[in-house]
């Protein structure tokens, strides 16, 4: 039968929940938080998780970040006291198969069960196939989207390691894939680490693996993702928070191509192509003394900055387009047209959470507005605080900022209406003809 493992800090409901899945002849194992959690699913065996999302140490959402790395990661059903539209959609999109409010009906619960063991196999498909073809998740034919392209072209070939710097949400595991996908290696494995999301007790284990009794926990020796990328490419996402005692042997490997398993008594070969990302300030980091100078200077033998969405908005209209498709596709709906309005309010918007945000934006839209057309005016009610998120500026000449502040102002106002010309100019106090000079004057698109 298949083996489940129940992750919550709550003892009374994990019992419960074993007294349940036991009655129908499932096997179960419990852990207390994240931290246990990870541990004793990198030691395989579970067909099945089911995860609170409110943990101390590392959360529900820490737990499918560390998952979504992993090789044949079992389906997870999330479970929460909080229910809310928001954490259904952001679990679901982190990777987990379903959500429930807790304390779960046992057949609700059941029912899903049954649902996640079946679907496993096409799950672990859809994560890892990458049918989707490159071209199409790197859509853009701005100056800055081809210039990045033509330089991933170039550097792809060779065996240089590669810093991917840009903001967050703007795509840099898409150029890491690019790069892996497009050289010598791209027939072996593209392996993933997210820094930020493994916690740093569990974190040397993680990159470079251990033996058997090594720690509490370490019923079995188990490679880690140094050497599963050994013949291919390891992608270090997040490096800026690699913890700083792990960075000398991250060096060590770097330098002369041998790790050492946690507990063992001699290296291992390994041979992969470093890539690493971040949306920090490496050379600051150095600086405050939290990143090692010379394993700086070892990761940035070629640099790519992946350009902000606010820096490409030509872009925005084929992107809102695919990530819209790719949605109704899956919600199993005719996908909307977009209007020249809707087109136009989302090309005015600053977009903080970059490429990202306008893709869960319209995932939304894929689920919350039903109709043959989407309006500006529903998309202005699924924005939420997109208009106002964007970071004005503080120095620089007033001239300047006055400016940035009206673009604000007015993408703000427009957002609140929907895209609504009329009403929007109404509000300022302008015709409408007189508002439609002013965001031309400013450079804001129509």
């Amino acid at each position: 039968m298949p083996r489940i493992l129940i992750v919550d800090d709550e003892a009374n409901l994990r019992a419960t929940l074993a007294r349940t899945l036991r009655s129908e002849g499932y096997q179960t194992a419990e852990a207390r938080d994240g931290v246990e959690a990870v541990s004793r699913l990198h030691n395989g065996g579970f067909d099945l998780v089911i995860l609170d999302l409110s943990m101390p140490r590392l959360d529900g959402f820490g737990v499918l970040a560390a998952l979504a790395d992993e090789e044949g990661a079992p389906p997870v059903l999330v479970l929460t006291a909080h229910a809310s539209l928001d954490n259904a959609v952001r679990a679901i999109q982190e990777g987990a198969f379903d959500f429930l409010e807790k304390p779960p009906a046992a057949e609700a619960l059941l029912l899903r069960i049954r649902r996640a063991l079946e679907s496993s196999t096409a799950r672990t498909e859809k994560e890892f196939a990458s049918s989707d073809a490159l071209a199409g998740r790197m859509l853009g034919e701005s100056a800055a989207m081809i210039e990045l392209r033509e330089a991933i072209a170039r550097v792809a070939p060779t065996s240089a390691r590669v810093l991917i710097q840009g903001e967050n949400g703007t795509g840099k595991e898409l150029v890491a894939r690019a790069i892996h996908e497009q050289s010598s290696r791209a027939a072996a494995a593209m392996v993933r680490v997210n820094c930020a999301a493994l916690p740093a007790e569990l974190f040397e284990a993680e990159l470079f693996g251990h033996v058997k009794g090594a720690f509490t926990g370490a019923i079995a020796a188990r490679r880690g993702r140094f050497e599963r990328a050994s013949g291919g490419t390891l992608f270090l996402d997040e490096i800026g928070e690699i913890p700083l005692p792990v960075q000398p042997k991250l060096l060590r490997a770097l330098e002369e191509g041998e790790i050492e398993r946690v507990g063992a008594e001699q290296g291992t070969q390994v041979d992969a192509r470093v890539l690493a990302a971040t949306n920090r300030d490496l050379p600051r980091l150095v600086e405050q003394g939290v990143f090692r100078q010379d394993l700086f200077y070892r990761l940035e033998v070629v640099t790519l900055v992946v350009p902000p969405l606010r820096e490409r908005r030509e872009d925005i209209p084929t992107l809102a387009r695919h990530f819209l498709a790719q949605a109704c596709s899956e919600c199993a709906r005719a996908t909307p047209e977009l209007n020249a309005d809707v087109m136009d309010l989302l090309s005015g918007l600053d977009w903080p959470g970059n490429v990202r945000q306008l893709r869960n934006l319209c995932e939304r839209l894929a689920i919350l507005s039903p109709g043959d057309t989407l309006t500006a005016s529903a998309v202005g009610q699924q924005l939420g605080g997109t208009p106002s998120a964007g970071a004005l500026p503080s120095k620089g000449p007033l001239t300047d900022a006055v400016a940035a502040f009206e673009r604000h102002f007015i993408r703000a106002t427009l957002a609140r209406h929907g895209g609504t010309m009329s009403a929007a100019a109404k509000e300022l106090g302008f015709e409408r003809s007189s508002l439609y000079k002013k965001m031309k004057a400013l450079g804001m698109p129509r």
